[in-house]
């Protein structure tokens, strides 16, 4: 297995939660990242982040490793959530929070 791929399991496994994202959460670099940051951050719980902006191998590598093609990519306990579409449905039907909450919780 490459080095990135590596890079991206462990990244997964040692964050409970952790978006993939475009800039960062105080600097969005995208709207589609700015959307699921806002709706992470109303959930009131800390969440690690990657700038794919400045990590271009993980940019190329993650959608292949995801099976999942586009930024940003929320994981939560190792597991995909989604994208921006889904990360936003979630928090307006009321999903995301308890989701996030618990996570954290376990962590």
């Amino acid at each position: 297995m490459s080095e990135t791929l590596d890079n991206i399991q462990q990244q997964i496994s040692e964050n409970t939660i952790l978006l993939y994202m475009k800039g960062n959460p105080n600097q969005p670099r995208c709207g589609f990242s700015a959307k699921a940051v806002q709706a992470l951050m109303s959930c009131g719980e800390r969440f690690a982040y990657v700038d794919i902006l400045e990590h271009q191998d993980i940019r190329a590598e993650l959608p292949k490793f995801a099976n999942w093609p586009t930024f940003p990519q929320l994981w939560v306990k190792g597991e995909l959530v989604g994208g921006c579409d889904i990360i936003t449905e979630m928090f307006e039907n009321g999903e995301l929070k308890p989701l996030v909450e618990q996570a954290a919780k376990e962590a």
